[in-house]
């Protein structure tokens, strides 16, 4: 057993609550927005409706965590919310509205790995959700303003092919029905439509990591169904499990890094059970412990455990058994040219952290406080390659 004097971590998070901005006490975007910061510096100065010029926080995004921005519209408004990593920070954002529920979701399309979200909201309260992209600590300042407001980005979004008018899916290559693929680039085809005879669930996929695509969904009269960009890698997916009605419909491509690459788009019927399959591939869900995926029992952490990994991009699963309160410290330290990513849940599925490459190196950590049960350890290769990763578990309990 290893011991740990944690008093002096206490102390300095009691200090960095002490210099914080006011931090909203009622409940906010269905729970989403607890502990968020008025975006304004209060409430009342958050009304971007009314507000005289945009308003800017900087952010400190802790790795595997989200930071929290709450701001308030007094009347309808068109609204554009940026997100801009400092150094190499990689941003994305999700806006909610006061239920929870995201209304807007955004990765890259403010250039240069920055998030912008150009959208019209309600009167309401709303939340900004920012987080790192690949797991790990960032600082970054995110700014939500009008229209007429200056942006914090430059955009990448504004060529009108992409926006579902006449000229961009009004002039769409048809692709064909449900099990068509076509591969084509953003600049020779920036948008595909496919008709649908009967009802039906579809998934729409774009691959070609070295063009990065974004796809876009929009039905009858131009309308916006969904959106996506790095669902897996730097390629896109869309899943609709609403049932579409039979009819025509829009793929608006874009590519922002090579537009010129050619990028694959097929259209499937959606699989519930492949698309489970392939979250726990990813690591976006914990699996479940009755067999039905494979899981190594690394047994009882009694102090530290070791185990080397020959893993690719589909996540390794092992569980680990925590028996008293304790700071549990995992690592996945890559050997090679590998880059490790890592992922922790407990039994029921809750996420207790996930990182990719903390501090200066390729290296992933989680470190939490967690009680007594059993955890759920996921690791893989960032990129499309196999290698070796060496997992080391290690428990800590509070110094006596």
């Amino acid at each position: 057993m290893q011991f740990l004097n944690i008093r002096s971590g206490a102390l300095a998070v009691a200090m960095l609550g002490a210099a914080a901005p006011a931090v909203a006490q009622d409940t906010y975007c269905g729970g989403a927005g607890n502990g968020g910061q008025w975006i304004g510096g209060d409430a009342q100065s958050s009304d971007i409706a009314t507000a005289g010029s945009y308003q800017e926080q900087m952010a400190l995004v802790l790795g595997g965590n989200e930071y929290i921005s709450l701001f308030s519209l007094s009347q309808g408004t068109d609204v554009r919310i940026e997100a801009a990593g400092r150094g190499a920070g990689d941003t994305i954002i999700d806006v909610l509205d006061s239920n929870g529920s995201i209304v807007a979701s955004d990765d890259d399309s403010g250039g240069n790995a920055a998030s912008r979200a150009e959208t019209y909201l309600e009167a309401g309260t709303y939340c900004m959700a920012l987080r790192s992209y690949d797991g790990g600590p960032m600082t970054a300042f995110v700014r939500v303003g009008r229209q007429e407001h200056e942006a914090l980005t430059e955009g990448v979004m504004d060529s009108p092919v992409n926006d579902g008018s006449a000229g961009g899916c009004a002039t769409a290559t048809p692709m064909g029905g449900l099990g068509s693929s076509v591969t084509g680039s953003v600049a020779d085809n920036p948008n595909w439509s496919f008709t649908l005879d009967a009802p039906a669930q579809i998934s729409i996929t774009a691959e070609n990591e070295s063009a990065d695509p974004v796809v876009t969904l929009y039905g009858a009269n131009d309308m916006f169904i969904a959106e996506n960009d790095d669902y897996d890698g730097l390629n896109s997916r869309i899943d609709v499990t609403d049932t579409l009605d039979p009819g025509t419909y829009c793929i608006a491509m874009a590519a922002l890094s090579d537009e010129y690459a050619p990028i694959t788009v097929s259209l499937t019927e959606y699989d519930p059970e492949a698309a489970t399959l392939s979250l726990y591939d990813r690591g976006e869900a914990a699996p479940p412990l009755d067999g039905s995926i494979p899981v190594t029992d690394l047994g009882v952490l009694e102090s530290r455990v070791r185990q080397d990994v020959q893993a690719t991009d589909d996540v390794t699963w092992f569980t680990l058994e925590v028996l008293d309160n304790s700071l549990l410290v995992i690592e996945a330290i890559g050997g090679g040219n590998s880059d490790p990513w890592l992922v922790v849940y407990d039994d029921l599925g809750r996420e207790v952290g996930m990182n990719d490459d903390y501090g200066d190196g390729l290296d992933s950590l989680v470190m939490a406080r967690v009680q007594s049960g059993t955890y759920i350890v996921g690791v893989r290769q960032f990129d499309n390659t196999a290698g070796l990763i060496r997992l080391l578990a290690e428990r800590y309990v509070r110094a006596q």
